[in-house]
């Protein structure tokens, strides 16, 4: 199977999953990304069988509003049943890499607020340590250069994302040859910088199902 196909297939596996769940009151947690974009396209269908979503980027909401599905401000919404969100790299505990496309601030405070995380992902994400894709992090500009310094000292090889703003008005440093072998541990170190937003580990709080597109079909992978 093609990418596109890996990535369409984990899409029709998450309508599948949270289908049964939607009603009027339903509004659900959307993330950011390529695969997440198809699943989103596949929620036009279904469009008025909830209420509405809570995007993690201003992309995925034109995206949703597009489709003619009304995006809520997260604080006029409270616990959301589902998070839908893609991922750089999963390992086997649910624990993710996020961060690619510079969302990985507003993923995490909707992931925080989500009863059940459900990750969507083809077997290219799959790992046994994260690492090899380079861990964003994200940082109030002024401390862009404090917290390279400090990056390095953690071992990491510090390289800030020229050109990209996020949507909260600051910068990417992204850390290559950067192997993590305690993803929570590095997650709160990396936290604890001054002048760190925060970073692309989601260990703290990981994935509660992994749904993981491969050439034979979706595999599932549920913590509880």
């Amino acid at each position: 199977m093609t990418q596109d196909a890996l990535k369409a297939a984990v899409a029709d596996a998450a309508i599948k999953e949270i289908e049964p769940w939607l009603d009027r009151n339903t509004v659900l947690g959307i993330g950011t990304g390529s695969t997440v974009n198809l699943f989103i396209d596949r929620l036009r269908p279904l469009r008025d069988s909830f209420r509405g979503a809570v995007a993690s980027s201003e992309a995925s909401a034109e995206r949703l509003k597009a489709l003619g599905i009304d995006v809520l401000d997260l604080n006029s919404t409270g616990t959301l049943p589902f998070y839908i969100d893609g991922a750089d790299e999963v390992n086997a505990n649910l624990q993710m890499i996020k961060g690619g496309g510079a969302a990985l601030t507003r993923e995490k405070i909707v992931a925080a607020c989500a009863r059940r995380f459900i990750c969507i992902a083809d077997e290219s994400k799959h790992v046994a340590r994260l690492g090899d894709f380079p861990l964003p992090v994200e940082v109030i500009p002024m401390a862009r250069s404090y917290v390279g310094r400090e990056l390095v000292k953690l071992g990491a090889e510090p390289v800030y994302r020229q050109g990209v703003t996020t949507d909260n008005g600051n910068q990417i440093i992204d850390c290559f040859d950067f192997m993590i072998d305690d993803p929570a541990a590095m997650e709160a170190r990396l936290n604890a910088i001054a002048g760190v937003v925060t970073n692309g580990l989601f260990a703290a709080r990981g994935a509660d199902v992994l749904l993981l597109s491969k050439g034979d079909g979706v595999a599932r992978t549920a913590l509880s």
